[in-house]
């Protein structure tokens, strides 16, 4: 009886912290219930450059792009400032980033690196996060699967304009947070099915 009340008791440990492990809420989660706390608050949409404080710089809540869903989410959710991240990286490896390619940069601005999408998908990429990139024009609801709670989508507009999102919800039928002009909104991933599917990132790596 002694053998068995000892046994059944570690049973009941293990369960436990299974439970307790499970219990437990991951990097994407996180971020998904970061960036869903932004609907409703951010509701317009702004791409002027504007300068900002560094690093933890930001515009009004009530306003930004797409890459703002993205950086605040990181800043609520995870403490990481992509701001400074992007930043100190480009700082040091400034080839690596489309910026002198895509609009002519000749340096760094912290003002508005990190709210390119082009700019985020390049540090994530070199973070080790990215997960699938796109080789040929793919439709913008078929991302390869898995799609977990907290992944980083992201999408060509019109076959031409980067833009970036964060999935609440995981696959068959992932959920989006984004601002493509109308504030942070959750949308299911079937609605960016006329747009073509870039890349798909899972950060911070886990270590």
């Amino acid at each position: 009886m002694e053998r068995r009340s000892f046994l059944g008791g570690l049973a009941s440990i293990w369960v436990a912290s299974q439970r307790l492990d499970a219990a437990v809420p991951t990097n994407g989660q996180h971020l998904a219930d970061a960036v869903r706390g932004q609907v409703g608050v951010t509701t317009g949409y702004d791409p002027t450059w504007t300068r900002l404080t560094y690093p933890g710089g930001d515009v009004a809540r009530s306003t930004g792009v797409c890459a703002d869903v993205v950086i605040r989410a990181a800043r609520d959710g995870l403490g990481l400032d992509l701001q400074k991240l992007v930043h100190e990286d480009m700082a040091k490896h400034f080839d690596a980033y489309p910026a002198r390619k895509a609009w002519g940069a000749r340096t760094t601005d912290p003002n508005i690196d990190h709210r390119r999408v082009l700019n985020l998908e390049a540090y994530w990429a070199r973070a080790g996060a990215r997960i699938w990139v796109a080789e040929a024009p793919t439709p913008g609801n078929s991302f390869p699967k898995p799609i977990e709670i907290g992944d980083i989508l992201t999408w060509l507009l019109q076959a031409r304009l980067p833009h970036v999102g964060i999935a609440v919800s995981a696959s068959p039928n992932p959920r989006v947070v984004h601002n493509v002009g109308r504030g942070a909104e959750e949308i299911s991933i079937e609605d960016f099915s006329q747009e073509r599917a870039a890349a798909h990132y899972r950060w911070p790596v886990a270590q």
